[in-house]
C-alpha cells in the first residue's frame, strides 16, 4: 500500500497552504518531481475539465521526465491505476475521463508553445526551473488564469539548487524581484521547502547515495546530494546561470566536430588528469559542449580514448596541446592508426587568459551543453585568477572551442 515518506507530507502541508508560489528545492532523487505531479493530477481530478501545465525549457525533456517516467510512475503507486487518462501525442497532454488535461509545454518549441501558452491554466508546474529564465517564467504566468472551482490557482517550481545568483534564490530565498531586487509585498505568497535524497531512501535503490551521489566533486556534491545554495566563487569566469538555462537534451545537424586535449604531464598516482572535450559548431551558428571522456593515464592510453572518441563522432580534428613532447605525441597518434587529424596548439599565454574569451560566449548565451558534465563544470565555475588548481577539463574545452569560433565570422575577434 502506498504511503507518502515523512518528508514529503510535510511538503503536502505547504502545498495546502495559502502560498500561490511554492518550490520544491533539493538534492537529486528526493521525490520532488514525483510530489509535485502527484499534486497535479490530484488537482485535475478535482475539478473536472481543468487544465494543467508542465513547464521545462525543452518539449522534449517534459516529454520524457515527466510523460513517459514520473507521471505514469504516480499513477501506477500513487493512484494504484485506479485512474486512467489518455495522451494525445499530437499535442502533447494528457485528457483524464472527467475531460482534465495536464499539457506537457517546452518553452524552446516556438510558434507550437506560443500556441499553447495561449490556453489558460488551473496549475502550473515549473519543473527543474533552474534552467528557465525569469522573463520566460513572468510570461507564462499570465496563463495561470482558468477558473477552475474549488482551485484555487497555484505555480508549482522545483530544482536542484543552482548558484545565489539566480533568480529563483531572489525570488523564493530572498522575497524579492529578481531584475530590481524590491522586496515583495506578499512574501509569504512564496513559499518554498528543501527535499534532500536522504529523506527519500526508501524509495531509491541500494546504496544510491553513498556510492552515486556521495562520490560528485564537491561542489556537485553540495548540490545534488546536499541540496545546496551554491555561493558564486568571486572573480571565476563562469557561473550556473551561464550554463544551466542553455543545456539541451537534443541536438541539431552538426557543421564540425573538433576535440580538445590537455595532456596531463605525468601518469604517476599525484599526476593531473588528461582533459578530453569534445565540442561541435551547429547549423544554427551555435556551439555544443558533446563529451567529456577526460582520464588519468599514460600518453598510450589517453591517445586511444581519443582516437576511439573521434571515431564516435566523427569527429573533424583533435587540437592537442604540445608544451609537453609534441613530437613524441604526434607519432603515437600515428602509431594507433585512427586516421585522427591532429592539430598541435602551445599555451603562450596564462590559463585565465586563454580562457576569456570562451566565456565571452557563454555570456553571449551562444554555448549548450548536450547533458551535464559535473566535474567540467565544477572546474569552470570555481576557477579564477591565481587559482593553484590545474583545470584539465577546462583547458581541454577551452581549446575545443576556440578552435571553432576561430573558423566563426561572428565570434573571431573574441579570440584576437
Amino acid at each position: 500500500m502506498f504511503s507518502y515518506t515523512p518528508m514529503q507530507k510535510k511538503a503536502l502541508a505547504l502545498l495546502a497552504s495559502g502560498a500561490h508560489h511554492i518550490m520544491l528545492f533539493g538534492g537529486s532523487r528526493s521525490g520532488k518531481s514525483f510530489l509535485l505531479t502527484a499534486a497535479l493530477v490530484a488537482r485535475a481530478l478535482r475539478a473536472p475539465g481543468s487544465r494543467h501545465a508542465v513547464i521545462r525549457k525543452y518539449c522534449a525533456a517534459a516529454r520524457t521526465a515527466i510523460g513517459m517516467d514520473t507521471l505514469p510512475a504516480v499513477l501506477c503507486r500513487r493512484f494504484a491505476n485506479r485512474v486512467k487518462c489518455r495522451f494525445n501525442k499530437a499535442e502533447n497532454f494528457f485528457r483524464f475521463s472527467n475531460g482534465s488535461e495536464i499539457w506537457l509545454i517546452g518553452l524552446d518549441d516556438g510558434e507550437r508553445a506560443d500556441k499553447i501558452l495561449g490556453k489558460e491554466f488551473a496549475t502550473i508546474y515549473f519543473n527543474e526551473c533552474s534552467e528557465l529564465d525569469y522573463s520566460s517564467v513572468q510570461v507564462a504566468l499570465t496563463r495561470l488564469a482558468q477558473n477552475s472551482p474549488p482551485l484555487v490557482n497555484k505555480a508549482y517550481y522545483d530544482c536542484n539548487p543552482p548558484g545565489k545568483s539566480h533568480w529563483c534564490y531572489k525570488v523564493f530565498i530572498g522575497k524579492c524581484d529578481p531584475s530590481g531586487g524590491k522586496s515583495f509585498a506578499v512574501p509569504d505568497d512564496y513559499a518554498s521547502m528543501q527535499m534532500n535524497p536522504a529523506g527519500n531512501r526508501e524509495n531509491l535503490p541500494d546504496s544510491y547515495i553513498e556510492n552515486t551521489l556521495e562520490n560528485l566533486p564537491e561542489r556537485q556534491r553540495r548540490r545534488f546530494l546536499d541540496g545546496e545554495w551554491l555561493d558564486e566563487c568571486e572573480g571565476a569566469l563562469w557561473h550556473c546561470g551561464m550554463i544551466g538555462p542553455y543545456r539541451v537534451t537534443e541536438l541539431p545537424e552538426l557543421e564540425k566536430i573538433v576535440i580538445g586535449v590537455d595532456p596531463a604531464v605525468t601518469s604517476g598516482k599525484n599526476g593531473d588528469m588528461t582533459g578530453i572535450i569534445a565540442a561541435g559548431t551547429g547549423f544554427d551558428g551555435r556551439y555544443y559542449v558533446l563529451a567529456d571522456r577526460s582520464i588519468k593515464g599514460t600518453p598510450v592510453q589517453w591517445i586511444r580514448c581519443v582516437t576511439e572518441l573521434y571515431r564516435e563522432l566523427s569527429a573533424d580534428l583533435a587540437v592537442v596541446e604540445v608544451n609537453n613532447g609534441g613530437e613524441l605525441i604526434s607519432a603515437l597518434f600515428s602509431g594507433e592508426g585512427g586516421n585522427v587529424r591532429v592539430k598541435s596548439v602551445r599555451a603562450y599565454k596564462d590559463k585565465y587568459s586563454r580562457a576569456e574569451p570562451v566565456a565571452a560566449l557563454y555570456e553571449k548565451g551562444v554555448v549548450s551543453h548536450a547533458g551535464v558534465f559535473p566535474e567540467l563544470e565544477n572546474q569552470m565555475c570555481s576557477f579564477k585568477p591565481g587559482s593553484n588548481s590545474s583545470p584539465d577539463r577546462m583547458d581541454a574545452l577551452v581549446w575545443a572551442l576556440s578552435e571553432l569560433a576561430s573558423e566563426n565570422r561572428c565570434d573571431r575577434f573574441l579570440l584576437a
